[in-house]
């Protein structure tokens, strides 16, 4: 006779949800908006169906939708014309910057958000590198200079994060140094600890026009052969003072996922990238994907695999289907 029956905990839907070890929770997504310079201008993403890039005036429209439908935190990336663009991101630290002023518009407009920046060089560089570029290398620590006024200027825009994504070596510390001492210590960093060289972030540099110039990114972005060494860039970026650890793409590293959770107390992040949302996209309008349960199945997969939070371009529709 059979005593353990685990399908007994199978057999209705009620039952279901009663033993249900993983839920899907709106309030722990990021969602990622694309910021153009021109106020009123929309600009689809061939690459990215249903994400557009958008205007200061329709980016606040987005983001009071999004507070209507319960996701209320949001990672805004700037789309940068090519001629301001130059070896320094000097664009990224002034005072005229679009991307600065409309960071302060939407806390003015909606205080009860959570904005988080992103501390990139790639954005505003002429070469398309997150560093500093000198004689074909990437040179760290003049890049952290770089970094922290771009951080600094952040701050003063009001917003709740930072994002620093470029992976260079001690900027959590650097970026962190500088913030306290400008008086920004409310100011958290969540940092992008395992990104790696990955071929899932193609759509997204089709988004921010920031495809590299020259070479590939895989003297600072990670090997995806190894594992190990997230843990490393874990211990450093807690040492540095990061508040919360983000693992980048999520699908193909849920186990770094789950590597991280098991071993560290920070909350941990996951994005889960453009070219994981293209895949789903493209699958589902061939008919070969039920497309919300697929993108209900990875979500669930990467909050199972232990992350805290998931910065996911199906935030908003995930919303939607919760209000069904």
């Amino acid at each position: 006779m059979l005593i353990r029956r685990p399908r007994r905990n199978r057999r209705s839907e009620a039952i279901r949800e009663l033993v249900k070890e993983t839920y899907i929770s709106i309030k722990k997504f990021i969602y990622p908006i694309f910021l153009l310079s021109q106020p009123s201008q929309k600009v689809e993403i061939s690459s990215m169906p249903g994400i557009f890039r958008l205007g200061e005036e329709l980016v606040l429209k987005e983001i009071e939708d999004c507070l209507q439908l319960g996701v209320s935190s949001f990672v805004i990336f700037p789309v940068v014309e090519e001629e301001k663009k130059d070896q320094l991101a000097s664009f990224s630290y002034l005072e005229e910057n679009f991307y600065l002023k409309t960071l302060r518009k939407i806390k003015e407009k909606f205080p009860e958000s959570c904005i988080v920046t992103d501390v990139a060089m790639d954005p505003y560089s002429s070469d398309g590198h997150d560093g500093y570029l000198e004689n074909g290398k990437i040179v760290n620590d003049k890049t952290l200079k770089i970094l922290a006024k771009m951080a600094l200027a952040q701050a003063q825009a009001g917003i709740d994060y930072l994002g620093p994504s470029d992976m260079m070596d001690g900027r959590v510390g650097y970026l962190r140094e500088a913030l306290d001492k400008a008086g920004y210590t409310e100011v958290g960093i969540i940092s992008y600890t395992a990104k790696y060289a990955s071929a899932f972030y193609g759509p997204f540099r089709e988004a921010l026009d920031s495809a590299p110039k020259q070479g590939d990114k895989k003297t600072y972005q990670m090997d995806p052969a190894n594992s190990l060494e997230a843990e490393l860039e874990a211990e450093l970026d807690i040492l540095e003072g990061a508040d919360i650890l983000m693992v980048k793409p999520a699908l193909a590293y849920l186990d770094v996922i789950f590597r991280l959770k098991q071993k560290f107390t920070l909350p941990i992040a996951a994005y889960n990238v453009s070219g994981e949302y293209s895949m789903v996209k493209t699958a589902s309008k061939a008919g070969f994907l039920d497309e919300k349960k697929a993108i209900l199945e990875v979500i669930t997969s990467i909050f199972r695999a232990g992350a805290d939070i998931i910065l996911t371009y199906h935030a908003k529709e995930i919303a939607s289907f919760m209000r069904m």
